[in-house]
């Protein structure tokens, strides 16, 4: 079938009160400015029991933003943010929008090689930094563009009470940095500096708004260029799809990185459109999460299955009320179909499964909220005004028929510039209008979609295009088995085989005989790994996605030792 269908848009009357959206051409701060209007005593924030209201939200923006004209901040110049989930960063990222600049997002857990390629990379001149990162970009100043730093501490956005109760119980040992208030400056000292903020005048929906690295799972890292048209048309497709409302004063936990795309559209941006309450939490730990549910009482819980499950095998469970929960967003990885129905039993919220890429700013398809368990292993359906189809793998030009597997493609508002200094990249990336993801998937008749791998994880063995994930689904129906993940790996004979790292059940055990036995069982011969490892965790990345490339690294550097040696 080379005819381009969309059966999905039969679903959409049945949950969504607009099945459309109009793509966003201003910039992404109106939504700032409407939730301030609009709501000005709501809270926008808390944080440790201090609140910040709408109106002061857009003030300390705006002075923010003064801040960085008074140090000769231009429009369309590049701002790097490398904080944990802070007020802050809220702040700050606000702040640097309404300046005009270009964002970008650092986690404040980079390396010296990631610190020195995405900064100088992007050409950032202006970076925010918790004051314990300090240390490490100091040393590499003289190997960097920035010329502007601003540190800050969890206390700078604080009540009074708290702020004096920290400091009484600070810890000798806290990094201090060198504040001089000319090149090296504190939270207060810059925000002082905000007196005479001036609006740009020329910011659309096409301007640049983020330089947002990719994660790098497939290789080396690369800055995608999101607009403010990018960000503001998914914020309102989110909204439109879960049909959310200003009225209803959601509460948004927010423990997803903001420095990840992921964290920043769900967690910073989302409840900025519907004028909700950001609970921003630095620094994920399972029992304090289930604390600041019951406390705080948040409806939204943008996650993924990573968290869910670290939340579920805590002893204390039952003694928290999770009931709060109206909506939770899983993204990043599958969510095995035991922990979808154990969480949804404990909150008695709606969970919705999704899909979307740093290229797609980034979400691109959720599974419909009352649609649970009708749906098994699938990322939904695209979200309004976005178009999805699946192509072949070779030239990527034929549209192929429901049930069968190729490359996901997409099409829309949300839909990335491009890839920054990266041309050939880009025109690979972005053929005639559609995003070219690399993931392998297929589409039902009915419209929803399955990932079934990535494209550039396939394995060829003996002549036959194995797909990982296909093997890690088997192995995780395994009962002794909790996680499981394949990949491909030279072999002189086969070209490649597979190799399964596997994490058991606690109080479980396998041999790796037993392992092949029961591939053998469900998988044809040459999907069978031939090599197992057990460990105790495996690699994954901020938001719990498995990094088969840092296990691939692995056995790379395995074979230089093994022929080093043998040499």
């Amino acid at each position: 079938m080379t005819a381009f269908s969309k059966p999905w848009l039969g679903h959409y009357s049945t949950f969504m009160q607009n099945e459309t959206i109009e793509p966003w051409d201003r910039p992404l701060f109106d939504l700032l400015d409407e939730a301030a209007l609009e709501y000005p005593d709501r809270e926008a924030i808390l944080y440790e029991k201090t609140a910040i209201r709408y109106a002061d939200l857009k003030q300390k923006a705006e002075q923010f933003a003064a801040a960085l004209q008074a140090r000769g901040f231009k429009q369309g110049d590049r701002i790097a943010l490398m904080l944990p989930n802070l007020p802050q960063m809220i702040i700050a990222f606000w702040g640097a929008a309404k300046a005009g600049g270009v964002i970008v997002m650092m986690n404040p857990l980079y390396r010296e090689k990631e610190i020195l390629d995405n900064l100088n990379n992007a050409g950032a001149e202006y970076i925010v930094l918790e004051e314990n990162s300090w240390p490490r970009i100091d040393a590499l100043r003289t190997k960097l563009p920035l010329h502007t730093y601003i540190t800050t501490k969890a206390i700078d956005c604080e009540g009074f009470a708290q702020k004096i109760l920290k400091r009484l119980t600070q810890k000798s040992g806290d990094v201090r940095v060198p504040h001089d208030g000319k090149d090296i400056f504190s939270w207060s000292q810059f925000m002082a500096q905000g007196t005479d903020y001036r609006p740009p005048s020329d910011i659309n929906g096409e301007s640049p708004l983020l330089l947002q690295y990719t994660g790098g799972t497939t290789g080396t890292s690369k800055g995608v260029i999101l607009t403010h048209g990018n960000m503001g048309s998914n914020a309102r497709q989110v909204q439109t799809f879960f049909s959310l409302q200003s009225k209803d004063a959601h509460i948004f936990l927010c423990i997803l990185p903001f420095f990840h795309v992921y964290g920043l559209s769900l967690g910073l941006v989302q409840p900025c459109i519907v004028a909700g309450k950001a609970i921003p939490v630095p620094h994920f730990d399972p029992r304090e999460t289930l604390r600041i549910i019951e406390e705080y009482k948040p409806s939204i819980f943008p996650s993924a299955p990573a968290m869910f499950i670290s939340l579920l095998q805590q002893k204390e469970l039952a003694n928290y009320d999770l009931k709060s929960i109206k909506i939770c967003l899983s993204g990043s990885a599958p969510l095995p179909e035991d922990i979808y129905k154990r969480f949804q039993a404990v909150t008695g919220a709606s969970i919705a499964e999704g899909y979307g890429l740093t290229e797609a700013s980034p979400v691109t398809h959720f599974t419909p909220l009352g649609a649970e368990g009708t749906r098994k292993c699938s990322i939904g359906i695209p979200l309004p005004g976005t178009d999805a189809r699946i192509v072949d793998m070779v030239g990527g030009a034929l549209t192929l028929e429901p049930g069968k597997r190729g490359e996901l493609v997409i099409r829309g508002p949300q839909v990335m510039k491009g890839y920054l200094n990266q041309p050939d990249e880009t025109a690979s990336a972005l053929r005639n209008g559609w995003l070219y993801t690399g993931d392998i998937a297929m589409m039902d008749e009915d419209g929803y979609f399955y990932i079934v791998d990535r494209k550039k994880d396939m394995a060829i063995v003996g002549g036959y295009n194995v797909f990982p994930r296909e093997v890690d689904e088997v192995l995780m129906e395994h009962p002794s088995i909790r996680e499981a993940v394949c990949v491909g790996l030279a072999d002189p004979l086969r070209g490649e085989i597979l190799k399964a790292y596997i994490v058991l059940e606690e109080g479980k055990s396998l041999t790796k005989s037993e392992v092949v036995a029961y591939c053998r069982t469900k998988l044809a011969s040459y999907k069978v790994p031939r090599q197992v490892e057990f460990r105790d965790a495996l690699p994954r990345s901020v938001v719990g996605k498995i990094l088969r490339r840092i296990l691939l690294d692995e056995e790379t550097a395995k074979t230089k030792q093994k022929n080093t040696v043998a040499k």
